[in-house]
C-alpha cells in the first residue's frame, strides 16, 4: 500500500522543478502524481486518463454532490479541478506513492483526511522579493498577472505552519537534496 506526499507553494517557489528533479531522480521511491480531474477541454495532445480525467461542468458537479473528490476548487465559474478519491485509492492499492501539486487549502484537506499515510511539504522561496525576481525572470505574467500571483502567495505563506515540513528553496540542489531525504523516510516508515 503505497503513501501521500502533498507539495504546496506560492507559484514560482519552485516546486514542480523539485519535484520533477524528485521523480526522475529516484525510481526506488515509486513515485506517481495524482491525475487530477478538470470541467476544462482537453487542450493539444492531452489525453483523457493520462493527463487529467476530462468532466463536463455539470458531471464535476455531480460528483462534488456525490462526495467523490479528496479536494477540489473552482478556479473560474464552471472550471473546476480535483481529486478523485477512487483514483487515488487505485494508485495507492498499487503500491505507488501517490504525489499531489495543489493549493495549499486542498493540500491541507488531503493530509487531514489520510492523516499518518500522507505527509505535507510546503516549498518557500527565501523571500517575496526573490518570488517577484523568479516571477518576472519568467516574462510569462503580465504586471497585473504578477500582483495578482504576489497578493496570493503572501496569503499561502501563511499557511506553511500547517504542512508537516517546510524546504526553503533558496538552492535547487540542497532543496532537492533535502526533500528526497524527507520522502525517503517517510515511504520507509512502517
Amino acid at each position: 500500500m503505497g503513501k501521500l506526499i502533498i507539495f504546496s507553494a506560492p507559484s514560482g517557489s519552485g516546486k514542480s522543478t523539485i519535484v520533477h528533479r524528485l521523480m526522475g531522480e529516484h525510481p526506488e521511491f515509486h513515485l506517481a502524481f495524482s491525475i487530477s480531474a478538470t470541467s476544462r477541454p482537453p487542450r493539444g495532445t492531452e489525453q483523457d486518463g493520462v493527463d487529467y480525467f476530462f468532466l463536463t461542468p455539470e458531471d464535476f458537479r455531480q460528483r462534488i454532490a456525490r462526495g467523490e473528490f479528496l479536494e477540489y476548487e473552482e478556479v473560474y465559474p464552471g472550471r473546476f479541478y480535483g481529486s478523485l478519491r477512487r483514483q487515488v485509492e487505485r494508485q495507492l492499492e498499487a503500491g505507488q506513492n501517490v504525489i499531489f501539486d495543489v493549493d495549499v487549502a486542498g493540500g491541507c484537506r488531503i493530509r487531514d483526511i489520510y492523516g499518518s499515510r500522507a505527509m505535507s511539504i510546503f516549498v518557500k522561496p527565501p523571500s517575496l522579493k526573490e518570488l517577484e525576481r523568479r516571477l518576472r525572470s519568467r516574462h510569462t505574467d503580465s504586471e497585473e498577472q504578477i500582483t495578482q500571483r504576489l497578493g496570493k502567495a503572501a496569503y499561502e505563506l501563511t499557511f506553511a505552519p500547517r504542512f508537516d515540513h517546510i524546504v526553503v528553496n533558496d538552492d535547487l540542489q540542497r532543496a532537492v537534496e533535502q526533500t528526497a531525504s524527507l520522502v525517503a523516510e517517510f515511504i520507509t516508515r512502517p
